[in-house]
C-alpha cells in the first residue's frame, strides 16, 4: 500500500528502489588471496592486486562466484550462464587502480523476488539484478582533522550489489525489505548482514510522483548502515522533494548523505550515468562461464528459506504466526527453537524462549549467542515445570538465578528446595489446618463471597513456601469447601 505525502497542490506517492551491497561471505576477496578478517590493523590484509600495482593480474575466486549464485537461486533469480566483469572508471583516493572490477550490461544474476511482510500485508518486491564486485578501501579522517588516512584493508572484498526495482512505497516498505533480505542472506550463509561492521549497506533511490503518474527524478542516498537510518532518510527526503517541487521548484539528480544526528538529507554531488563511468569490459579477466552442474549443484545445496521454516514451525509445532516470524528472524534463534521444542511442548518452549529467555538477553544487553543458558539448560528447567518437580512460578525464580550463575536447573532447585509437593495427604492435611484457623472466611465463602478462594489458596502456598501444587491445592480446597 502506498504511503501517500499530502501537499498544500494534492497527494504525493513516494517511490524507492534499493541498491544492497552485501559483503560476501568468503575467506579472501574476490580477485586476491588475502584475508577478509574484520578488525584486522590498517593495511594489514593487502595483496598487490589489491594496492593495484602495475602488471598484478586479477584471479576470480570461485567461493565467491559460488555464494553470488546461491543468493540469485534463493531469490528465484535467473542465474546467468555467462557474465563479463567491467572496469567502473573513477578516481578516488581509496581506489588504488584507478577503476572499480564490477559487472555492468551482463550481470551473474538476473531478476528474481523477496516476498516481503509489512503492517499492510505482504507485498512482492521485484529484484532486478545481483552483480559482484570488488570493494574500495576506506578514508579515514578522525585520526588527524588535518589529513586523511587509508586503509585498503577492504579494497578488493567481494561484494554482491542487489538490486530492487522501484517497487517500494515507503520508508516502512523499504526497512522490511532490506530485513527480510538481510535475513534471507544470514540463512544462506552467504552474508553475515552485520551493518555495524559494513558488511552490509544500503542505497535508496528517492522519488514523488503524483500517484500513478510518470515517475520523478531521483536522488540517491549513500552508505545508510541501519535499517532504522534507511527509514528515517528516505520519509525525510520525500517530504523535501514535495516542498521543493511544491515551491515550484524542480528536483536534481544527485547522491545525497544523510546526517543521523540531523535526520536529515544533504547534497553531496551531482548523480553520475553510467556512460560518465566509461564502462568497458575488463581486458584481465575473461567471461565466467557456468555449467549447468554447477548451478545445479549449489541449487542442491540450498538451506531451508526462511518462509519455508515459518510455515512448517506453524503446521509442525502448532505456533501462531507472529511467533514463527519472531522465531525465523535469525538462523541462531531458528535452530535454538528446534533445539529447545524437540521432544517438548513446542509452545511452551517457545513461550519460554521468547517471553522469558529473550526478556533476561534484552535487559542484560546479550545476544542469544552470549547468552548464559543454552537450549538444553533451558530445556531442563522446561521438563522440570512439565513434570510437576516445581511450579511455574518457582521456575521463573530459578530460571533468573540460572541466568545470572550459570548453574543447572536441578541443582538450584534441590539447593533452594523447591520440588513441587504434590502429595495429595499431605496437601489435605495443610488445607484443613488453614480452613480451621480461618473459619469466619470459610462461613464467608460458603454464603456467596467466591473470591475468598484465592486467599485459602495463598494460605497453604505460604505454609510450604511456593512448593504445593498449585492445580492440586485449589482442587481440595474446593473439595473441602463445598462439604
Amino acid at each position: 500500500m502506498s504511503t501517500l505525502i499530502s501537499g498544500s497542490t494534492g497527494d504525493w506517492e513516494v517511490v524507492v528502489g534499493l541498491e544492497v551491497h552485501a559483503q560476501v561471505r568468503s575467506e579472501s576477496k574476490l580477485f586476491s588471496g588475502a584475508s577478509t578478517r574484520f578488525g584486522a590493523e590498517p593495511n594489514s590484509q593487502v595483496s598487490l592486486v589489491d594496492a593495484g600495482m602495475p602488471g598484478m593480474l586479477p584471479v576470480i575466486n570461485r567461493e565467491c562466484v559460488r555464494q553470488a549464485v546461491k543468493t540469485g537461486l534463493g531469490l528465484g533469480a535467473k542465474i546467468n550462464r555467462v557474465s563479463v566483469f567491467d572496469r567502473k572508471n573513477y578516481f578516488y583516493p581509496d581506489l588504488p587502480q584507478g577503476y572499480q572490477i564490477s559487472q555492468y550490461t551482463r550481470p551473474i544474476v538476473g531478476e528474481g523476488s523477496l516476498r516481503i511482510v509489512t503492517a499492510d500485508g505482504e507485498r512482492v518486491v521485484g529484484i532486478e539484478r545481483i552483480h559482484l564486485e570488488q570493494d574500495a578501501g576506506k578514508s579515514m579522517h578522525d585520526q588527524d582533522p588535518s589529513r586523511s588516512l587509508i586503509d585498503l584493508n577492504r579494497s578488493g572484498v567481494a561484494l554482491m550489489e542487489i538490486v530492487s526495482r522501484p517497487d517500494l512505497r515507503s520508508g516502512a516498505e523499504a526497512a522490511a525489505c532490506l530485513r527480510t533480505l538481510r535475513t534471507l542472506l544470514r540463512f544462506l550463509g552467504t552474508c553475515d548482514g552485520n551493518m555495524q561492521e559494513g558488511s552490509l549497506r544500503c542505497d535508496a533511490n528517492v522519488s514523488v510522483r503524483r500517484p500513478g503518474g510518470e515517475l520523478g527524478t531521483r536522488c540517491e542516498i549513500k552508505n545508510l548502515n541501519s535499517i532504522r537510518f534507511l527509514q528515517q532518510a528516505i520519509e525525510y527526503e520525500a517530504v523535501r522533494q514535495v516542498e521543493v517541487l511544491e515551491d515550484g521548484g524542480a528536483i536534481i539528480q544527485e547522491t545525497r548523505l544523510f546526517d543521523a544526528d540531523r535526520g536529515e538529507t544533504r547534497s553531496m554531488r551531482s548523480k553520475e550515468d553510467a556512460h560518465d563511468y566509461r564502462y568497458f569490459p575488463d581486458p584481465d579477466l575473461l567471461p565466467l562461464e557456468l555449467s549447468e552442474d554447477f548451478i545445479a549443484g549449489i541449487a542442491a545445496s540450498l538451506p531451508e528459506s526462511p518462509d519455508a521454516r515459518r510455515n512448517r514451525f506453524v503446521a509442525q509445532y502448532g505456533i501462531g504466526e507472529a511467533e514463527a516470524d519472531f522465531l525465523v528472524t535469525e538462523p541462531e534463534i531458528a535452530e535454538f527453537y528446534e533445539a529447545l521444542a524437540d521432544g517438548r511442548d513446542a509452545r511452551l518452549a517457545a513461550n519460554w524462549l521468547t517471553t522469558e529467555l529473550f526478556g533476561a538477553l534484552n535487559r542484560a544487553g546479550l545476544s542469544l549467542s552470549k547468552s548464559p543458558v543454552d537450549a538444553g539448560a533451558l530445556g531442563e528447567l522446561i521438563d522440570l515445570v512439565a513434570d510437576g518437580t516445581i511450579s511455574g512460578r518457582s521456575a521463573k525464580d530459578v530460571f533468573a538465578e540460572m541466568f545470572e550463575t550459570g548453574q543447572a536447573a536441578e541443582t538450584i532447585v534441590d539447593a533452594r528446595g523447591l520440588r513441587q509437593l504434590s502429595d495429595g495427604a499431605a496437601i489435605a492435611a495443610l488445607v484443613d489446618a488453614v480452613l480451621a484457623e480461618h473459619g469466619d472466611k470459610v462461613a464467608e465463602y460458603r454464603s456467596g463471597k467466591v473470591k475468598l478462594l484465592g486467599f485459602f489458596v495463598g494460605q497453604v502456598m505460604k505454609q510450604t513456601r511456593g512448593t504445593a501444587n498449585p492445580q492440586l491445592v485449589n482442587e481440595i480446597l474446593r473439595g473441602r469447601l463445598a462439604g
